[in-house]
């Protein structure tokens, strides 16, 4: 009898055990974001579950602490996984495969692929970026010159660019360019050049890469186009808010720092243009997925979790809220992109460019951020004027294959 009653004791103690699952992602202003997420949406939908959700940041380098907390056995349940260190992720073999356990199909295709490797997918979107042009209408007005618009190809909007630069004069400039590959590599990819052979090795000889490398520094023949620091700015963002360049390469992320920092600016978007050959515009699709940790003891609850921080009532929140673009197909038709204001029109083209062309998830490889710096030091060395675009291409590769070979 008492055997019994001590089972029963532990059965009613199970039932009304509270879950707890711990999530990690960014610091910044997205515990706000997130705890408010929580608060209206997740712990309503879990209270008669038991579960508790508790949104621990991760200050400073993401990618570091979230590796030592995984390594460590201490990370949460669930987690952000960030598109471009994703390869470094899966290799752990930290973070739980997905198939059979959610519902892909509501979401943007080519965002399910840039958290699939090997057929195995690792993270659900929770929204995205992609790269539109974003142009100053002031600017293009005076110079009597038409706005960049959805039916550019290279060549027309380089004519666009030149012609408002030689209206314009010596203090204004067509387009800011970044010698980075995050903005540079969409024109690579326009071209139908790919990051990584099969054997996982990258070729900044190919013809279309160097038709790409020599299309975007060409750019700054004549200070048609400039970098940032020519206008003593850090990125493009800070290049449109000095009402001197007329273009910048952004996603929808400048639409907020424009309405802070540049109240009076007049903008518009369009989409990347199209390479001339291939008729393919080019993009990335920077992109962070929930994820689940392969460790964890509460996999039920963490599916929970996921799948409410991935549902159409959040996202539609998200997007109504200015916060992010959401990974839902559903989404295209809703009322906030059939707004006109500059900012939704933006968002509208952004999630447009998700599936438009040549589009690939924003990464690295395997190697890690590392990868890039070959190619960034050769856009800064031509776009500087210290090298010929050949020159910079033929020592690019020489060090992309002592990085590759490490």
């Amino acid at each position: 009898m008492k055997k019994c009653l001590l089972l029963a004791c532990a059965l009613l103690a199970t039932a009304h055990a509270q879950t707890t699952v711990k999530i990690n992602g960014y610091g910044g202003t997205d515990p706000a974001v997130v705890g408010d997420l929580i608060n209206r949406f997740v712990k309503p939908a879990l209270a008669k579950d038991k579960i508790t959700v508790v949104y621990e940041p991760l200050q400073g380098d993401y990618n570091k602490s979230l590796t030592t907390l995984l390594a460590a056995g201490t990370a949460g349940d669930v987690f952000y996984l960030p598109a471009e260190t994703l390869d470094g992720f899966v290799a752990t073999g930290k973070v739980m495969p997905l198939n059979g356990l959610v519902n892909t199909s509501p979401f943007i295709k080519s965002l399910n692929t840039a958290f699939t490797r090997n057929g195995r997918l690792y993270g659900v979107a929770k929204d995205f970026n992609t790269l539109t042009l974003v142009y100053n209408k002031d600017l293009f007005d005076e110079a009597g010159v038409k706005y960049p618009d959805n039916t550019d190809t290279w060549a027309t909007l380089q004519t666009k660019l030149t012609t408002l630069k030689q209206k314009l004069g010596p203090d204004y400039a067509g387009i800011c360019l970044q010698p980075n590959w995050d903005r540079f590599g969409a024109f690579a990819f326009a071209t139908g050049w790919t990051q990584f052979d099969s054997k996982g090795k990258t070729n900044l000889a190919d013809p279309r890469f160097a038709e790409a490398f020599n299309f975007y520094t060409g750019l700054a023949r004549n200070k048609v186009g400039i970098q940032p620091s020519e206008v003593s700015e850090g990125w493009t963002g800070g290049c449109l808010k000095t009402g001197k360049v007329a273009v910048g390469i952004e996603g929808n992320w400048v639409v907020n720092f424009l309405r802070d920092n540049a109240p009076n600016l007049k903008f518009g978007t369009a989409l990347m243009p199209k390479n001339t050959k291939t008729a393919k515009r080019g993009n990335f699709l920077y992109t962070v997925g929930w994820a689940i940790n392969s460790g964890t003891k509460n996999r039920a609850a963490a599916l929970k979790v996921l799948n409410i921080l991935t549902s159409p009532q959040v996202q539609q929140y998200v997007l109504e809220q200015g916060l992010a673009i959401p990974s839902r197909t559903a989404l295209t038709n809703n009322a906030y992109f059939k707004k006109t204001d500059p900012g939704a029109v933006n968002s509208r083209l952004v999630f447009d460019g998700a599936d438009d062309g040549n589009v690939r998830a924003f990464t690295f490889g395997p190697q890690g951020t590392d990868w890039s710096k070959p190619i960034n030091e050769a856009l800064a060395a031509v776009l500087s004027g210290q090298k010929s675009a050949a020159d910079a291409l033929k020592k690019a590769q020489a060090d992309m294959n002592a990085f590759q070979s490490r």
